[in-house]
């Protein structure tokens, strides 16, 4: 399962996210590129959020940062990393909240990668 930067955001911002659940999941490999996770780390705003941040990291697989390059479908130019990412990465799920870059696709197969909702895929 690949993250995208708003999820590792919003698993590290409170301490009792519901997202949490993505980590307690046995038999799931997490995933994310160097990017997306200092995106994430960018946006946080204490130094309590970013040590839970990091807490979270020692579950999550850093994977290479994907090489530019054309996609089959339309996404922002500043998103197409996250989805690349997540295809170079052979996930089989990008999880995200980003209803305006990706809304479009949700619950869509891109190159093998099903785009979801983190709450539709923990089944909240």
């Amino acid at each position: 399962m690949f993250l995208d930067a708003n999820v590792l955001f919003s698993a590290a911002y409170r301490d009792r996210s519901a997202l949490l659940g993505l980590w307690k999941g046995r038999g799931r490999v997490l995933m994310a590129t160097p990017s997306v996770v200092e995106e994430a780390r960018r946006s946080l705003d204490t130094s309590e959020q970013r040590a839970r941040q990091t807490r979270l990291l020692r579950r999550v697989t850093l994977v290479a940062e994907p090489a530019p390059r054309a996609l089959p479908v339309e996404v922002a130019a500043k998103d197409r990393h996250v989805l690349l990412g997540a295809i170079d990465a052979g996930a089989t799920h990008l999880l995200t909240g980003d209803r305006r870059h990706f809304g479009a696709h949700f619950g869509r197969k891109v190159a093998g990668v099903l785009i979801q909702l983190p709450a539709e895929h923990l089944g909240k």
